[in-house]
């Protein structure tokens, strides 16, 4: 994936998250922008609605790192091993910081 089309994914994933973060911390105009969007969700639930605003600030942050990792050369590079992230996996996931291999160490370590 090339710099361009990578950096507007990322960029449109930040606003979505974003969007999604406000949502789930009760902005008014987040709330309307979403119940247009998706009016059959019930975020009532406290304890959903509080892991899924972890998880989308998790995600939020991998992103931002990505941003960062493209402004300084080295979008596509694993962080670990520095060696080339599969396209195939930017594609699903321009976000990802690490290559399979070092990913699967990553979440057997946890």
């Amino acid at each position: 994936m090339d710099d361009t089309t990578a950096r507007e994914r990322l960029e449109k994933i930040l606003a979505d998250l974003d969007r999604s973060i406000g949502v789930l911390q009760g902005d008014p105009v987040g709330i309307r922008e979403y119940s247009a969007a998706d009016a059959g969700s019930d975020l009532t639930d406290a304890d959903r609605a509080q892991a899924m605003l972890t998880v989308a600030t998790t995600q939020r942050r991998a992103v931002i790192d990505a941003l960062k990792r493209l402004d300084e050369g080295t979008y596509g590079m694993c962080v670990d091993c520095e060696k080339p992230v599969p396209e195939g996996r930017l594609e699903a996931r321009p976000e990802a910081a690490r290559c399979v291999e070092c990913q699967g160490k990553r979440e057997r370590r946890r």
